[in-house]
């Protein structure tokens, strides 16, 4: 599963996002940062972090724990 993590640069829940990542164990994942990317961007802006799962577009909004990561992981 190519999971992928839209965050921003200096974001404080970004960084708290990856500790919950990091708790919960998740497959390897690849971070995506929009803050130089228009469409992204405005697709995200607001949102970050997110957790997306490329393979079937399915998104996890922050905020998020290990144990809601891990129930939405299929």
């Amino acid at each position: 599963m190519p999971l992928i993590l839209y965050q921003r640069d200096d974001c404080h829940l970004c960084d708290l996002a990856l500790d919950v990542l990091a708790a919960s164990r998740v497959p390897a994942f690849e971070s995506v940062f929009i803050d130089h990317d228009d469409v992204l961007e405005a697709r995200y802006g607001a949102r970050v972090p997110v957790l997306c799962d490329d393979a079937t577009g399915a998104e996890l909004d922050w905020p998020f724990s290990a144990d809601r990561v891990k129930a939405w992981l299929p």
